[in-house]
């Protein structure tokens, strides 16, 4: 594994600033990064419109900007909406805590979607890219967060004055392994590796409990290493890797020895407060160069 100590001159994360006219539409989960994708909408001046779910997005978010709160079954009220409000652009941005069936109760619109898409709304990537088709066949146009703030990508190179020593090399070898096949098979992002050992990979309980779990797993010496990566056939526009303070909480609470992301395709949240913490817990945050496969 090379050190990554600088920015390589040969890094190209892949992202783009889009310039569009009119509003744009955000649908916002929970979590930060909604109010992140606003505030770099409010710094560029671009209007914007919020569908929030209840039980899901940050009451707070609303607070004096346009916006229609709804539930996660009611797809036919939110495309009437954002036509009659004549959107275009969509952002799809934050976490989603996904309800049983039974829960949803969708709205027609809603249930001739899941009727369409079967057994591809198994897995969230699935779901995910079948939810963008149908947005795109009602003539919206969806745009990754990356593109209106691209500051959020997280940097190539260590987060923080602490970095992996030559004996970490093969648990990342092999938690970039684990965690792009596990990717391929849009199960999770993320893998926790010990000493050569997998002490879990990410499902359907997210990174945080992932963490939580293999805490309670670890083995004496040196602490555990969380990978994550982008599913190898994920959409660049939908649900990128975040890694942000209240993860290397979580990790040094359980005495991880690091976390390892990819650059450019990972979404980091607050890099300031991340490299504080992670100094504080003398962990190593890094993001490496998504073109070393280690195969």
């Amino acid at each position: 594994m090379s050190d990554h100590t600088e920015h390589s001159p040969d890094f190209n994360p892949s992202s783009s600033t889009a310039n569009i006219s009119g509003t744009l539409g955000i649908i916002a989960g929970g979590g930060a990064l909604p109010e992140r994708l606003l505030a770099a909408c409010d710094r560029r001046e671009i209007e914007t419109f919020v569908i929030g779910f209840e039980g899901q997005t940050t009451a707070g978010l609303m607070a004096g900007r346009r916006h229609l709160w709804t539930r996660l079954g009611a797809a036919g009220q939110i495309i009437q909406t954002l036509k009659a409000h004549q959107i275009q652009h969509l952002v799809l941005i934050g976490s989603i805590t996904r309800p049983a069936f039974s829960e949803l109760k969708p709205d027609w619109k809603t249930a001739s979607f899941l009727l369409r898409v079967g057994s591809r709304a198994l897995g969230d990537n699935n779901l995910l890219t079948a939810i963008k088709d149908e947005l795109e066949k009602e003539g919206f146009t969806v745009h990754g967060v990356q593109e209106f703030a691209e500051d959020l990508l997280a940097p190539l190179g260590p987060v923080g004055k602490y970095k992996p020593q030559s004996g970490d090399k093969h648990d990342i070898e092999r938690g970039l392994s684990v965690a792009r096949s596990v990717g391929k098979l849009d199960v999770g992002q993320a893998t926790v590796i010990q000493e050569g050992l997998v002490l879990g990979v990410e499902a359907i309980e997210g990174t945080d409990a992932l963490i939580d779990r293999c805490g309670d797993l670890k083995r004496g010496g040196k602490g555990p290493i969380l990978v994550k990566t982008q599913k190898p056939q994920q959409d660049i526009t939908l649900d990128l890797p975040t890694i942000g303070p209240e993860t290397i909480q979580r990790a040094a609470y359980h005495g991880y020895s690091g976390i390892v992301f990819e650059a450019g395709r990972t979404l980091l949240i607050d890099p300031q407060t991340v490299a504080e913490k992670a100094d504080e817990a003398k962990m190593f945050v890094i993001g490496i160069d998504p073109s070393e496969t280690f195969e």
